[in-house]
């Protein structure tokens, strides 16, 4: 039985995975960045 669409699907599971981390890390970061800017302003 050849392996390589095994290798292949499960490549794409990690880089697909990686990019949803990586896009929700960005997106939570930009919230905090926006909720921070805004305490500093009522001061």
């Amino acid at each position: 039985m050849n392996h390589w669409p095994f290798v292949l699907a499960s490549y794409v599971i990690v880089l697909l995975s990686t990019v949803a981390v990586v896009a929700h890390s960005f997106a939570v970061m930009r919230k905090a960045e926006n909720k921070a800017e805004q305490l500093s302003k009522r001061k």
